[in-house]
C-alpha cells in the first residue's frame, strides 16, 4: 500500500470499507502483461498480481481486492496455459492482497503467508488517529480466508522444475511482509515495501517501521540482479538499480529522522524539516509518510534525556 496517487484506495483499505476501493478501480478491466515466457503481470485488481502457469496448477501473488475476484478470475482463466489457482500467496495482511483467499480456498488452493500475516488477519486491526480522521478499525477476516500454510522465515517449492523462494523482511511494511522470488523466471514480487512513484505506508500499528523498509530494501538487492524483473505492490516494475536508488533515498530519510528524535522534535519538526524534499517531485506529497515514519521509530529508539 502506498500514499499518493491512490488516497481513496488507502482509505479503504485502512478502513475496510470496499466502496472506496470500488471509487479507486471501478470497473477498469483486468490488463495482463508478460513478464517472462511463463509470468504474468495483472494490473487493476486493487494491487498488482503475478500468476505462474504450472502443469499442476497456478501459482499467485496476492489476490487483490475482494471486489474484484471475479474480474480477477476470469483473467486468470484465460492465460496461456492456466491451470486452477494451486498455491496463492498473500505478500501481508492487508485487504487488497486477501481479497481472493475465499475462493482460492473454495476451489482447493493453498494460501501461503508469514505466520503474523495470518494472526494480524484473526484479530481487530485499529489505524490510530491522525490529521483529523477518526480512529479506524478493521474486523478480523472470515476463518476460511486465513492462509492454510505459514512460514516464519522462507518457504521453498518447486513448480515445473523452478524453485520458488519466498522469504521474509523483518518489520518492513508490516511485520509479516514477504518477497516471492521465481527463480528460472527471474521475477521477484516485493509487496508494499516501495513502489518506483510513490511513498509507502509505513504500517507500524503492526509492526512496521522506516529502518525496517531500509533493510528489507538491502536484503532484495542481494537478490535481484540486473536482469530481475521486481514487482512491487503498486506502480510499475523496477529494475535493480531504481530498486537501490530507493534503498538510498529511504536511508537517508531514515537517518534524518532518527537524528530530530533524538534531539527531542517531534512530528511537527520533521515535517518542518522536509527530509524528503529532493524526492517529492517524483513521489508525491510526503506528509503521511513523514508523520508515519517518525511515530514508528518511537517503539524502537529511546532518545537521550
Amino acid at each position: 500500500m502506498m500514499i499518493p496517487n491512490r488516497r481513496t484506495f488507502l482509505k479503504s483499505t485502512l478502513a475496510g470499507l470496499a466502496v472506496a476501493g470500488e471509487r479507486a478501480y471501478g470497473q477498469a478491466p483486468i490488463v495482463t502483461t508478460p513478464l517472462g515466457d511463463k509470468t504474468f503481470l495483472l494490473t487493476n485488481a486493487g494491487t498488482n498480481v503475478v500468476a505462474r502457469p504450472a502443469s499442476d496448477g497456478l501459482v499467485l501473488v496476492d489476490g487483490g481486492l475482494a471486489d474484484r475476484a471475479a474480474d480477477l478470475s476470469k483473467a486468470i482463466a484465460a492465460l496461456p496455459g492456466s491451470r486452477p489457482v494451486k498455491t496463492l500467496y498473500n505478500t501481508h495482511w492487508h485487504p487488497e492482497q486477501t481479497g481472493l483467499n475465499i475462493a482460492a480456498r473454495r476451489a482447493g488452493a493453498a494460501i501461503v503467508a508469514h505466520e503474523n500475516t495470518r494472526l494480524w488477519m484473526t484479530t481487530d486491526v485499529t489505524r490510530p488517529y491522525q490529521y483529523g480522521r477518526d480512529n479506524r478499525t478493521i474486523p478480523p477476516a472470515p476463518k476460511e480466508a486465513l492462509p492454510t500454510r505459514t512460514f516464519y522465515d522462507n518457504d521453498v517449492m518447486t513448480v515445473d522444475g523452478e524453485r520458488i523462494h519466498a522469504g521474509y523482511l523483518l518489520q518492513a511494511h508490516t511485520d509479516g511482509d514477504i518477497y516471492i522470488h521465481f527463480t528460472q523466471q527471474n521475477v521477484l514480487c516485493i509487496g508494499d515495501i516501495t513502489s518506483a512513484n510513490a511513498w509507502p505506508l509505513v504500517d507500524w500499528w503492526t509492526g512496521g517501521w522506516i529502518f525496517g523498509i531500509t533493510s528489507g530494501l538491502d536484503e532484495l538487492l542481494k537478490i535481484a540482479n540486473a536482469d530481475t524483473k521486481i514487482v512491487p505492490s503498486q506502480g510499475p516494475v523496477m529494475t535493480r538499480a531504481e530498486l537501490a536508488v530507493q534503498q538510498k533515498m529511504y536511508s537517508a530519510i531514515a537517518l534524518q529522522l532518527r537524528t530530530l528524535l533524538f534531539g527531542g522534535r517531534n512530528i511537527d519538526d520533521a515535517l518542518a524539516a522536509r527530509p524528503t524534499r529532493e524526492f517529492d517531485a517524483q513521489m508525491g506529497d510526503p506528509k503521511q509518510f513523514i508523520q508515519l515514519a517518525f511515530q514508528s521509530m518511537w517503539g524502537h529508539f529511546t532518545p537521550d534525556a
